[in-house]
């Protein structure tokens, strides 16, 4: 059985056998046992980090000072509260940081970032602008949708062409003001594959 550390745009943490691009970390959620305590961060520094960094390998879920967890792409991480890490991605990082709201330090962005994706424990949803970036993903129904030049339904194991919803029935933008605004700067998430290959297809 898969162990629960997948995580969705609406920043909820899953158990399914699909891993996904990246991966990263809330601090550390899990117990000896490799289940989650009931704490889903405990650190406002939400990461997404790289898969393959300098060809360290560790069995999942057995440290005590992290808990691995694991994204289908950028856009999902992204959605859900995460942000570029400074030591694995620094690359990309260094973009995310230019291209977010006044360009600050790490801390400051992680403080605003904890501020925007939640309403307590609950994901924190927002108007819909009309004319989304790439990477930008929206909720409609409880499930999530990303935009890639049209909306692509979000899985676990990727994403596909469906009837997209009317705009007036999402629900919110699901990822958060600051990240939307570093999208709409310029700042280009990593994609699943199954998003760009969706979006091919002729109408």
């Amino acid at each position: 059985m898969a162990l629960q550390n997948r995580v969705t745009p609406f920043g909820e943490i899953v158990s399914v056998p699909a891993r996904g691009l990246l991966t990263g970390n809330r601090g550390l959620l899990h117990g000896p046992d490799r289940e989650l305590t009931r704490s889903r961060w405990t650190t406002q520094a939400w990461l997404v980090c790289r898969c393959d960094w300098k060809g360290i390998r560790r069995e999942v879920m057995t440290g005590r000072k992290w808990t691995e967890l694991f994204f289908l792409d950028e856009a999902t991480a992204l959605a859900a509260g995460h942000r570029p890490c400074f030591l694995c991605r620094r690359v990309e990082a260094e973009r995310f940081r230019a291209a977010f709201p006044g360009a600050l330090r790490a801390s400051e962005m992680d403080a605003v970032l904890h501020g925007e994706r939640l309403r307590g424990r609950e994901k924190r949803l927002y108007p819909l602008p009309e004319d989304p970036p790439q990477g930008a993903m929206a909720a409609a129904g409880g499930v999530a949708w990303l935009w890639a030049g049209r909306w692509l339904l979000w899985s676990p194991e990727g994403y596909r062409r469906a009837d997209s919803p009317d705009p007036s029935a999402f629900d919110g933008l699901l990822t958060p003001p600051s990240t939307f605004a570093a999208l709409s700067a310029g700042y280009a998430p990593m994609l699943h594959p199954s998003a760009l290959t969706e979006t091919r297809y002729d109408d």
